[in-house]
């Protein structure tokens, strides 16, 4: 791939999840990584075949033709004021991540000149009616561009959305409201892609071999993205870099593979079933989000592949440094030493706010002035691994060199394809989620959905 920097590479410090910095009771040791070095081997190879048959699409997604997003997205740039993305789950919060990590910090409250011309991008991933009827109310709708997301076409949450959307558009713009719509959904089937044909609008695909919570480097994320003035081809070039350091079978020389190998090991071995993710960047707390979907809903299952009853998986917690450190770390300090902490840390920030030299007769702030807030952030993500170790607590560093899409689009592929080599170490399928199935039926069923009466009847009867 082209424009590789091996600078910008994404590391992993994983020094403190050692015994010899925590102890052997809640450390690992080499030993316990041969241990997988069977199972990491037949993982490495179930993995392989998944990606030689293409039934897991998002192995190569940086290998796709964007070249039609962009054209989209440039004919976007002069005839809209807002972006809208209508979707849930995997079909937003991908987006938001990366849009949050790589765009301006407030984008949505800049000029368009100042925002280069492009539109403001909202991703409005729930159905609080509240906040979704406040934001239709603040958009002009002859110069906003509604995107539906949803790969089956039946998701409940943004159908609703795009209903209410659908007849507002309607009503205001007759028929002139077409082209203030476009649609991401299956290539072939399902209600969305109905839609579409009825109405001659405008469509993106979903890869069928692609789940929407690994989907963000699909048209689900680059779409939108593009849309608001990201550099998507830099996004697929740190992703392509990812996966090259990815094809390494030993976990000791791939990235995915270690991060995953010590979740896997601290919650199995060390009796920690819970990941803290904590970025010491504002940016990058979206990831955190991201990740909270992606590692809870792949591995929390209740049957390994073979149907043994097995009910694994970390639960995820989302932290922000510095802001946590005055409300969770306490608990993570000298509370239950039941969690392993993964911080995200930025190597150059991409601004530097100087603290000025006042209050030099105040002793309790005077050691501030003179230094940056680039300093103390960095000190203090310091000061929390210390304090953290020190109490025989595992924890572990992604290392960002910087925020850009080339890095964001590392991080991002890393941790799904840890995602999916961790279902091969819990021999469990970490492409489904049956778990969340029972509460969509009950919804279909209360909403009076076709073929959902006798689900009702059952639901009602209990509730007597």
């Amino acid at each position: 791939m082209k424009n590789e920097d091996y600078r910008q590479d994404v590391t992993i410090d994983y020094s403190n999840v050692m015994e010899s910095a925590v102890g052997p009771t809640h450390g690992l040791a080499r030993g316990d990584f041969e241990s997988l070095r069977e199972k990491g081997a037949a993982t490495h190879k179930w993995l392989a075949e998944l990606k030689a048959k293409s039934e897991m699409g998002f192995f190569t997604l940086h290998d796709q033709d964007v070249s039609k997003i962009k054209k989209y997205a440039a004919k976007t740039r002069e005839k809209f004021e807002n972006f809208v993305v209508l979707g849930i789950g995997g079909s937003a919060l991908g987006t938001t991540a990366v849009n949050n990590a790589v765009n301006k910090n407030f984008a949505n409250l800049l000029t368009k000149r100042k925002r280069n011309g492009y539109p403001r991008l909202f991703v409005a991933d729930n159905i609080d009616p509240e906040h979704f009827g406040e934001l239709l109310s603040v958009l002009d709708p002859k110069k906003t561009l509604f995107n539906v997301i949803s790969k089956s076409g039946a998701t409940a949450e943004t159908m609703s959305q795009f209903m209410v959307v659908f007849d507002m558009l309607n009503k205001k713009l007759k028929g002139k409201w077409k082209k203030k719509v476009v649609v991401t959904t299956d290539p072939k089937k399902g209600i969305l892609r109905e839609i579409v044909d009825e109405y001659k609008l405008d469509s993106f695909e979903v890869p069928p071999n692609v789940g929407g919570r690994f989907s963000v480097f699909s048209a689900v994320g680059l779409l939108p993205l593009a849309c608001a003035g990201l550099n998507i081809d830099r996004l697929m070039e740190g992703s392509a870099r990812m996966a090259k350091l990815c094809e390494a079978p030993e976990i000791a020389d791939n990235p995915a593979y270690l991060f995953s190998a010590i979740n896997y090991l601290a919650d199995t071995a060390k009796k920690k079933p819970m990941v803290v993710m904590m970025p010491y960047s504002s940016r990058l707390y979206g990831i955190a989000d991201w990740f909270a979907q992606l590692w809870g809903e792949s591995l929390g299952k209740a049957k390994t592949r073979d149907g043994k009853e097995i009910h694994c998986g970390q639960t995820p917690i989302k932290a922000l440094g510095a802001t946590d450190q005055h409300s969770q770390v306490q608990l993570y300090v000298e509370g239950p030493a039941d969690k392993i902490a993964v911080f995200i840390e930025v190597e150059k920030f991409r601004a530097s706010v100087g603290i000025p030299e006042i209050f030099k007769d105040k002793p309790d702030v005077s050691y501030l002035a003179g230094s940056s807030m680039n300093e103390l952030i960095s000190v203090e993500l310091q000061g929390t691994k210390y304090a953290l170790t020190k109490h025989q607590r595992p924890n572990m560093t992604i290392k960002v060199p910087e925020i850009n899409e080339y890095t964001v689009g590392q991080l991002i592929y890393m941790l799904e394809h840890a995602t999916a080599f961790s279902g091969g170490l819990y021999n469990i399928n970490p492409f489904d989620q049956p778990g969340v199935e029972f509460g969509k039926n009950f919804a279909y069923a209360m909403m009076g959905k076709d073929g959902y009466a006798s689900l009702k009847a059952e639901i009602e009867g209990k509730g007597k």
